[in-house]
């Protein structure tokens, strides 16, 4: 059979447009999942389903069959870091955090500005109100009627830790922030979430949910793509791998949307992307794109924890995280471009590196939430099951690292005021031997420093002037026909908020492209 679309990964941006696509009855869709399918809530394994609770730590989420097991290099002075991302219908959505923020109105207008019009933020309103239900707000800049829910923790459910570093962070200074989806939102308060009843309200939830039994919707899970099938430089098909027997599909135009590792991981091992390291790697060039795997973006974090007195008391089924504060670093004229938010039942183990989950009190993250730093992807085998070399290449400019030295200070401060200092007994992490002077603080930063899961900017979109763009606008491949690149790797930069809203919006926006025939 030979499908209209072929969609590769059912994740944040390719579920969606996978379910777009097939309102149209007259259009064939074959979506290719890596991992695995649930048609519905009750088969969902508790990983899935639920965002919080439910017994759910993060070294057993860690483990399960729902995550690709990425490795990378953040830093020279770095252990290597964990980078889980989602293998599941669903994607990434179906395995975060909940945090749904939107960038701020200058994220988009800076992209429309670099040769992207149809990106600015007016642009992308429609789009964003189009695929979420907000239950606390309706107006011009929130959805209400969309495959989304969104809300936010209401006073009678903040836990106390969580409570008094708002009020602490109130004490200190920053303007208090009832709404973070607001265009000119800033400061502290709820963080908007997408998990009603603890429920992580996947892309497969909110868009596959509506769409599988349609006739002309194809999902496939538990495929492996190997590469993407050309006749010359047009695409025109995926060859791909379902229990160790390969297969190949075709179809009139494709979509990738394995992620910003697995979209220009594949392009580079079908021969697509940077000709020099190609050829190097032993692969055939069918079109030299310099900029596939450059531009790797992110959030640069750090976390920090203290030891709370005896007698306070954390609920393991409770939420890790209620707020966050946004505020713009001294001498920065980047708005909102750092993030700071709480978590609660901080354990010894510090992100992963270990199985002991046993609680010790509470902790923050500071984050750049536009970093100048930028890293990069290559290729390690020409195998579609050894994952590629993945260099974040975090704070690498004198920039980032004073940033985050101020980002952590406040946090210091934080910890400091009143409503969080009765609850704690000692810093944990960092020492005060790692913060004695700024060279030493530099140093925890670059030994400790990782991925807040936002990786993007991979396959950037721009104009064909542009040497380093992918795509255009139209996620449309520059020098190749039928092939077109929808998820966070074309984003040009990391927009100032967690990425998943985005990529989503991402989907809708290139299903809206495709069906309006751009």
């Amino acid at each position: 059979m030979n499908y209209d679309h072929i969609v590769v990964g059912a994740g944040s941006a390719g579920a969606i447009i996978a379910s777009r696509l097939t309102e149209d009855p007259n259009r064939a869709v074959l979506l290719l999942e890596a991992g695995p399918d649930y048609t519905d809530l009750d088969e969902m394994p508790p990983d899935v389903k639920f965002g919080y609770g439910h017994g759910l730590a993060a070294i057993d989420v860690l483990g399960t069959e729902h995550r690709w097991h990425f490795v990378a290099k953040s830093t020279d002075r770095s252990a290597p870091m964990l980078v889980p991302r989602g293998k599941t219908t669903g994607g990434s959505s179906a395995v975060n955090a909940q945090i749904f923020l939107r960038g701020v109105p200058e994220d988009y207008d800076d992209w429309a500005s670099w040769g992207n019009d149809e990106w600015s933020f007016q642009k992308l309103i429609p789009f964003f109100n189009r695929m979420e239900t907000d239950t606390d707000y309706s107006d011009d800049f929130h959805g209400v009627d969309g495959p989304t829910i969104v809300r936010r923790y209401k006073p009678d459910e903040w836990l106390p830790d969580q409570q008094a570093w708002y009020q602490a962070c109130r004490e200190y200074g920053f303007p208090d922030c009832p709404d973070h989806n607001d265009p000119d939102s800033t400061g502290a308060g709820p963080c908007p979430f997408n998990n009603p009843n603890r429920i992580r309200w996947s892309t497969n939830i909110g868009y596959l949910s509506e769409a599988r039994d349609r006739p002309n919707l194809t999902i496939v899970p538990r495929a492996l793509a190997h590469r993407v099938i050309f006749e010359g430089t047009r695409a025109t098909g995926i060859e791909y791998e379902v229990d160790g027997d390969l297969q190949s599909a075709h179809g009139d135009e494709i979509i990738l949307s394995a992620g910003a590792i697995g979209s220009p991981h594949l392009l580079m091992l079908s021969g697509v992307g940077p000709a020099d390291h190609l050829r190097q790697m032993g692969i055939s060039v069918i079109h030299d794109l310099p900029g596939v795997g450059k531009n790797l973006r992110d959030h640069p974090q750090v976390q920090l924890t203290w030891r709370t007195k005896p007698g306070f008391e954390q609920d393991s089924l409770a939420p890790r995280i209620q707020f966050v504060v946004r505020y713009t670093a001294e001498g920065s004229d980047l708005r909102n471009d750092m993030l700071i938010h709480p978590f609660s039942y901080a354990t010894r183990s510090l992100y992963y590196t270990d199985p002991n989950t046993e609680p010790i009190g509470i902790g923050m993250i500071a984050a750049i939430y536009l970093a100048e730093s930028a890293g990069e992807i290559l290729l390690r085998t020409t195998s579609p099951r050894i994952q590629p070399f993945l260099n974040y290449n975090l704070l690498a400019t004198d920039f980032d690292r004073r940033r985050m030295r101020e980002s952590v200070q406040i946090c210091l401060d934080l910890a400091q005021k009143d409503s969080l200092a009765e609850l704690i007994e000692e810093r944990r992490f960092p020492t005060d031997a790692e913060i004695e002077s700024e060279q030493a603080l530099d140093d925890w930063m670059m030994r400790n420093v990782r991925t807040s899961h936002h990786i993007s900017g991979t396959c950037k979109m721009g104009p064909s002037d542009d040497s380093m763009a992918v795509v255009d606008q139209y996620a449309k491949m520059h020098g190749i026909e039928g092939l077109r690149v929808a998820d966070a790797s074309i984003m040009p930069d990391c927009i100032r908020a967690n990425t998943n809203a985005t990529s989503m919006v991402i989907g809708e926006r290139v299903a809206d492209f495709v069906k309006n025939g751009n």
